[in-house]
């Protein structure tokens, strides 16, 4: 048996553990119950077909895709727009940015539910964001001559090395891209080890992305209802990281400062509530209304979805999560971009490159723990001229380096079209 083979077994196999998987989740989130039978594959009636498709797996990814969909919707303006994802989260996000678009669940990579998904759906092209390498869905698109891309993509070191181990399977897989269009030189190099398919260097898309104007416009009313005082907003943390930054809050001296947190996972928000109130901290939620926010709250709790930027904008200094484990950080480019001081821990892997012009820019400073985030907030308020060098670094960084989705689009459009566009 073939390695795509022994790998189609595992799906098919391990369908009950996949089900299981789905009602754990559901039972913290409850949409993760829903729409089953778009991720079985037992569901494909599109509303139409040709359509550009953009696969994004969730909140991060689909955040990313938004400037490069413009770019590509000015070229192929009378194409649908078609979105997948894996995710709840990922899926509400597409269907808030994209109303006149069709969102559904990409299938689970089974022979049978991928063809059926792109016989029905009949894509111009498939656009997959990041790292997304589904060896039975590129096996079908190629089958079916639908041309495939791999766009804003990246590869860490651990993820090739684990790439390599199964390099039969996925070899065939990257080489049957049209184009492989990377974030970085090192990316590019990374990626190129696993296939034969055309490698090159965009830039990343997330620098493209523009807070909408309602966003800035509600960030200034988030901050008239918290009033002067300082504000850090800690922003898309994971896997109790607000523990370790709520520990070191309350280790402060003086409670002249309002700490938002805004949990990556909308199913920890009451968890994350939780644990304020049993370190003794005043806590108020955005989803209790403006109202709830006092002068001695001393959290906030961002239990939204869709208004990150408005945190941002509220914000003195922004904190991103998912570094001060070894979960590789999130989005450092966002607050920068609406000129925002931005710190993180330790564990910047994901954004290796942006996080390194970010700190040579003297937008951003790394921190060791969450006392030492704690730590640069205080010492940054008490420095307004090092917080405003800093605030106006994170707006040059990002201006620098724009223009990665233009360059995707162009590159797709010239595949698809043999240069017409």
């Amino acid at each position: 048996m073939s390695w795509r083979g022994v790998y189609s077994l595992a799906w098919r196999l391990g369908q009950p553990l996949v089900r299981r998987y789905l009602k754990k989740r559901g039972a913290k989130a409850p949409a993760y119950l829903e729409h089953w039978d778009e991720r079985f594959g037992s569901r494909c009636a599109p509303r139409a077909t040709g359509a550009i498709w953009i696969h994004a797996v969730s909140v991060g990814e689909t955040r990313a895709a938004q400037p490069v969909i413009a770019a590509l919707r000015r070229r192929f303006p009378d194409a649908p727009l078609l979105i997948t994802q894996m995710t709840p989260t990922g899926r509400a996000t597409a269907e808030a940015l994209y109303p006149d678009a069709e969102v559904r669940y990409l299938p689970y990579d089974l022979p049978n539910a991928v063809a059926g998904f792109l016989a029905a759906y009949k894509p111009v092209f498939g656009v997959l964001m990041e790292t997304e390498i589904w060896p039975n869905l590129l096996a079908a698109a190629e089958k079916v001559r639908v041309p495939m891309f791999l766009a804003n993509a990246r590869l860490s070191e651990k993820s090739l090395a684990g790439y390599k181990k199964v390099g039969a399977l996925v070899r065939p897989a990257v080489k049957s891209f049209a184009a492989v269009l990377a974030q970085t030189d090192a990316d590019a190099q990374r990626l190129a080890e696993l296939s034969a398919a055309p490698v090159l260097v965009c830039g990343n898309s997330k620098y493209d992305i523009a807070a909408p104007a309602d966003k800035l416009a509600l960030g200034e009313t988030f901050r008239a209802a918290i009033g002067a005082r300082p504000v850090l907003v800690a922003a898309s943390t994971r896997d109790d990281e607000e523990a370790l930054l709520l520990d070191a809050w309350a280790a402060r001296t003086t409670r002249d400062a309002l700490l938002v947190l805004v949990p990556r996972h909308p199913e920890r928000f009451d968890a994350v509530a939780a644990m304020a109130s049993e370190r003794g901290l005043t806590l108020a939620r955005r989803s209790a209304g403006l109202g709830q926010l006092q002068a001695d709250t001393d959290v906030w709790l961002g239990d939204s979805m869709g208004e990150l930027f408005a945190y941002y904008a509220a914000a003195d200094v922004a904190f991103v999560g998912g570094s001060l484990k070894p979960l590789g950080g999130q989005n450092l480019i966002e607050p920068a971009s609406v000129g925002r001081p931005v710190l993180f821990g330790p564990s910047m892997f994901n954004f290796a490159e942006a996080s390194a012009l970010a700190l040579s820019a003297g937008a951003a400073r790394q921190c060791v723990d969450a006392a030492g985030v704690v730590a640069a907030f205080d010492a940054l308020i008490a420095d307004r001229a090092a917080r405003e060098a800093m605030a106006s670094a994170a707006s040059g960084f990002t201006a620098r380096h724009r223009g990665a989705s233009e360059r995707m689009a162009a590159e797709i459009a010239a595949r698809v079209t043999g240069g017409r566009r």
